[in-house]
């Protein structure tokens, strides 16, 4: 038999939810039961990973603190993580038994709303122990608390290992009606979400891959627009000016899309294809945004290398006849 310990207070020296749990501990320890405490304020980063290590165990106890109002962020959390991500049909068959304290006021709110959230999980909810305390000294040390507590412990061990049965709720109705509209995964994807929910610098990785994946993908749809590969080519055949008897050769970088395009001028010859001429007139480097505007006739290829779109080195007298070559 196995029992996790899921403790949702802050750890404070006088807390006196940590005197019930070694009390209870104490008790299934000398019954052979394995016993596994986890301390939510210590696993904070790791709480939506622990809605795993619920379907471990034959039951759970979950324990918080009241120091203000209702049960603390870390225990609403983890309930949150198990509603999410834990397996449902596994979690049916596990007890929990709620165990709650205050040093101020709402122990037995809380103690219901632990009661209600597990149902409404899925899981058979027991009796649980409420218990207001002003002195967490003469709490500790009274014996008919102590028996009381040590009592209760026995309990646990005698529901699970008879498996008892649990009278039906509505909050098991309300639990069917609302996983109708919620999403199911499996139990391995539940543990992938689970882990990588946790980790924030995943989570921002994961949201910069796919800013950097939408935006590859949405000019790869804009150069398909307009005409894929072929554009590059076309914009130059489409435009060029014949009759100028010109010779020259043109090696044009489109650097943000790492395309080579090689063009070779004889009169009235032209041939444009992907490639590098290292010993061409012109090697031109500018980008797509550069190149765009050229072919839509918004700049000239003189004036782009005024502004520096452009940079190129070469002939630099065939780099001003572009703009006689071509009518964009």
């Amino acid at each position: 038999m196995k029992i996790n310990i899921y403790y949702g207070g802050r750890g404070i020296v006088d807390d006196p939810t940590l005197c019930v749990l070694d009390k209870i501990q104490e008790v299934l320890d000398e019954l052979n039961v394995t016993v596994e405490r986890y301390n939510l304020y210590e696993e904070k980063s790791q709480i939506t990973a622990l809605s795993q290590t619920v379907t471990e165990a034959n039951g759970v106890i979950l324990a918080t603190t009241v120091e203000w109002l209702g049960m603390g962020g870390y225990m609403q959390m983890f309930l949150d993580s198990c509603w999410l991500y834990a397996d449902k049909n596994k979690i049916s068959n596990i007890y929990m038994f709620p165990i709650v304290t205050s040093k101020t006021y709402g122990e037995k709110d809380v103690l219901l709303s632990l009661t209600n959230s597990w149902e409404i999980i899925g899981g058979r909810a027991t009796s649980g122990i409420s218990a207001y305390v002003d002195d967490t000294t003469e709490f500790e040390f009274n014996e008919k608390y102590s028996m009381i507590i040590e009592n209760y412990a026995e309990n646990i061990y005698r529901t699970i290992s008879q498996k008892k049965d649990i009278l039906p709720s509505s909050n098991q109705s309300i639990k069917n009606k609302v996983m109708k509209d919620v999403v199911r995964f499996t139990p391995q994807e539940s543990e992938q979400l689970s882990k990588y929910a946790s980790n924030d610098e995943f989570v921002k990785t994961q949201k910069q891959d796919i800013e950097s994946l939408s935006s590859i993908y949405k000019e790869m749809l804009n150069d398909q627009e307009n005409g894929g590969d072929d554009y590059y080519i076309n914009a130059f055949l489409n435009h060029f000016v014949l009759g100028l008897n010109f010779v020259g050769t043109y090696t044009f970088m489109i650097s943000d899309k790492d395309k080579m395009i090689r063009m070779d001028i004889n009169h009235d010859d032209l041939s444009v294809n992907f490639g590098e001429n290292k010993n061409a007139d012109i090697i031109a480097k500018l980008n797509k945004a550069t190149f765009d505007s050229i072919m839509q006739g918004k700049i000239t290829f003189h004036r782009a290398f005024m502004t520096g779109d452009i940079t190129a080195k070469g002939d630099f007298r065939s780099l001003r006849m572009l703009d006689e070559l071509f009518s964009f």
